[in-house]
């Protein structure tokens, strides 16, 4: 009965070591082996995968804000290099430099100085007639 009490005595004592925190007890990582701790184990391990893809969506995000700021200043360049394209064209298209580039390149073309004529058929004129007097 002695030695029953002894092993009573000695097994509370081992559950207060157990339950007592202290900072050299967190330090040599005895902490970790506490009961409570290891109880709480799979929701911790659930903190550091959500804290985990909280870091990742964050990276990813920066990432795609710099990736749009790269393109709308591409799209900002790409935009004044097509106005720069189509003023050059409009001004290559004119009618006098047309003629200018003609002459240098000395093809031989001359300007038609009659206005265009229409051509009409016949079967074309017979249904314009037919429409014009109903």
């Amino acid at each position: 009965m002695n030695r029953e009490r002894k092993n009573i005595e000695f097994e509370e004592v081992k559950k207060e070591k157990e339950k007592q925190f202290t900072f050299r007890s967190l330090i040599d990582g005895n902490v970790l082996t506490q009961k409570s701790v290891i109880n709480q184990a799979p929701f911790l391990a659930l903190l550091v995968l959500i804290s985990l893809l909280i870091i990742a969506n964050r990276n990813h995000a920066e990432k795609l804000v710099i990736q749009t700021g790269e393109l709308q200043t591409e799209v900002k360049e790409l935009r004044s290099q097509a106005i720069t394209t189509s003023s050059e064209l409009m001004m290559v298209s004119r009618q006098s430099r047309v003629e200018q580039m003609v002459k240098e390149k000395g093809m031989g073309l001359i300007e038609n100085k009659e206005p265009l004529k229409k051509l009409v058929t016949k079967e074309k004129a017979d249904k314009r007639d037919k429409k014009g007097s109903s």
